[in-house]
């Protein structure tokens, strides 16, 4: 194998795969990446078993081929070297071999045909989908993720379509998030699959740009793919909650407000509650919201807000961070919180909006 390109070319979809490339492996060769030049253009994969990314970018392929070299190592050499200089990466004797200018730089390499790769993903549905829609889907609730729960199947988000709708739900058990577009197309029948942390996560980082990507889910795989990259991620094979029932159904307390004026003043409340608990105090009254936050060591906060409100008089207590969050998904100026009484959840939303909504339970103080 020999190839040529500038360092941007190859650091290009090296930047793109790397980002499943551990530097800690079971299995040395997951630390790979996996190199295969041919008819004027170089695949990259690298995987760690769960997610696969794969890049492709063309280079002037002067002999056909594929090895695995060690991903970290190639990345920061490409990443080191000057820019726009020409780069040659070639095979022999076992060991890949890469030149620039006077830098020379030899690799050890291990077998492509032992680098795990995804089968062909069996596909039963699949959706072309505009690339910011499915961005502002992950962005608006894979903060509610739950991380090494063990309840497997909320370490991940939930992707369903009911064939015109697609709907991101995400939950840890004390919060939600919900977010929803409509396809342009018709995607025939139902379908729910949970992707996991990592997959949304890497998804997010390689979602950019314009113009539409096409998403196949299959029977435990789902598969993106834009111009350039295919992602492939294992789905988590669970059962996920049934996340209507947690979504208040018309609450009678509206709260409304000024977004940025209500985070500013939980930010403030923030600094002195409890830091293992995280809890903030509402007390809701005529047009007016007190956040109140203390901690063990006898310190207090109290920040006043006026706002639109003409519900009952009631305090709840809550994880500032979940509200924080929650408010910093919201895209409006204006938010309005929506709660039924002192012990249920709290729906928070832009005024007037439905596609995006976010849930945070209660909690005692």
């Amino acid at each position: 194998m020999k190839f040529s390109a500038t360092r941007e070319t190859i650091l290009k979809p090296l930047s793109a795969v790397i980002g499943v490339v551990e530097r800690r492996q079971t299995m040395p060769i997951l630390g790979h990446v996996l190199l295969a030049a041919q008819n004027g253009k170089v695949m990259l994969t690298a995987t760690d078993l769960e997610v696969e990314l794969r890049a492709e970018a063309e280079v002037d392929v002067a002999v056909p081929g594929e090895i695995t070299v060690p991903g970290r190592k190639l990345y920061d050499i490409c990443r080191a070297l000057p820019e726009g200089a020409l780069v040659e990466l070639s095979l022999s004797g076992g060991k890949a071999t890469l030149k620039a200018g006077r830098s020379r730089f030899t690799l050890t390499t291990l077998r492509a045909a032992d680098f795990p790769t995804v089968d062909e993903v069996a596909v039963q549905q699949s959706l072309t989908i505009d690339r910011q829609g499915l961005k502002r889907l992950l962005e608006k609730t894979q903060f509610s993720m739950a991380q090494q729960d063990v309840r497997y199947y909320l370490n991940g988000l939930m992707l369903e379509t009911d064939g015109n709708t697609l709907r991101a739900v995400a939950t840890d058990g004390h919060r939600l998030a919900l977010s929803e577009i409509t396809l342009q197309e018709s995607a025939g029948r139902g379908t729910q699959v949970i992707v996991p942390r990592k997959g949304v996560l890497e998804l997010l980082r390689l979602i950019d740009g314009e113009g539409p990507v096409t998403v196949t889910i299959g029977a435990n795989h789902l598969r993106v793919e834009t111009d350039q990259i295919r992602f492939t991620s294992k789905l988590i094979d669970g059962r996920f909650p049934d996340y209507e029932r947690v979504v208040p159904k018309d609450p009678g307390n509206v709260v409304q407000a000024d977004r940025t004026s209500l985070r500013a003043g939980l930010q403030r409340a923030a600094i002195l509650s409890n830091e293992k608990y995280r809890g903030v105090r509402l007390a809701l009254d005529e047009n007016k919201i007190t956040m109140q936050a203390n901690n063990p060591e006898q310190e207090e906060a109290e920040e006043e807000l006026e706002v639109v409100y003409g519900g009952e008089v009631m305090e709840i207590g809550f994880n500032v961070n979940y509200l924080l969050d929650a408010l910093s998904a919201v895209d409006s100026d204006e938010v309005e919180l929506a709660l039924s009484d002192p012990n249920a959840s709290c729906l928070i939303k832009a005024p007037g909006e439905q596609e995006s909504r976010f849930v945070v339970m209660p909690m005692r103080l």
